[in-house]
């Protein structure tokens, strides 16, 4: 097995479940779960990398890509000496990361991308909704303006949309995002089964699970070239 981490993207526009859905799938045994505010809230801010990511964000400013990565390695390097990740025994599913291009780019050395979940959202209207009522609910008031949700949107399809562009278009799997979060999570999993029993024994028992024992779905069609965000 290569030395990098066999990995799944789940990727989509704010408000497309992202993280509700690593969060479940990375309750599955066999499944490995982080996204990249996970990184961010656990870094030890006395740390050299810590003190870096509060020189930028202090003043409101992006920390640089090459900074980001090397924060989330070195979180991936202590959750693998930890145990609490085993790269032999786990899918590793991740939400958040890559954010651009350049970031996909100095992710390669670390990870071998064999499928991207990408959770499309056919009525972008529909999905600023969802965010705003989101907000709400969770009384951030601030993330709650339309202008703010609008602005996200903008980011997301000005430099995370163009992160598709570099991954082979036959390993990019479209599902819907705007089921209820048990049916996307139905055809997530039609998706990322298949891959996780072929790179992996069952986390259970250990055996290899040969074809015949599987009941689960074979993996779709490649996803065909999204013309822009949001579409199908």
């Amino acid at each position: 097995m290569s030395n990098r981490y066999q990995t799944v993207l789940l990727f989509g526009a704010p408000g497309s479940g992202k993280g509700t859905q690593g969060k479940i799938l990375g309750s599955i045994p066999g499944f490995y779960h982080l996204s990249c505010g996970d990184v961010f809230r656990t870094l030890d801010m006395s740390s050299k990398l810590g003190k870096t990511f509060l020189e930028y964000s202090s003043k409101g400013l992006l920390v640089p890509d090459d900074v980001t990565i090397e924060m989330w390695h070195q979180n991936m390097h202590a959750r693998t000496v930890l145990s609490d990740y085993k790269p032999h025994a786990d899918l590793l599913v991740l939400d958040g990361i890559p954010r651009n291009a350049n970031q996909a780019n100095l992710l390669e050395k670390h990870l071998n991308v064999l499928a991207i979940i990408h959770l499309v959202c056919p009525d972008k209207e529909e999905m600023i909704k969802r965010l705003r009522r989101r907000a709400l609910k969770e009384n951030r008031v601030d993330d709650a303006k339309e202008d703010v949700i609008r602005k996200r949107w903008q980011v997301y399809e000005k430099e995370t949309y163009p992160v598709l562009d570099h991954y082979n278009p036959a390993i990019i799997r479209e599902v819907n995002a705007t089921g209820s979060p048990a049916r996307v999570l139905e055809h997530i999993l039609e998706e990322v089964v298949p891959i996780q029993e072929a790179h992996f024994n069952n986390p259970i028992t250990g055996e290899k699970i040969s074809p015949n024992k599987s009941s689960a779905k074979p993996a779709g069609k490649p996803a065909k070239k999204p013309a822009k965000a949001g579409a199908r």
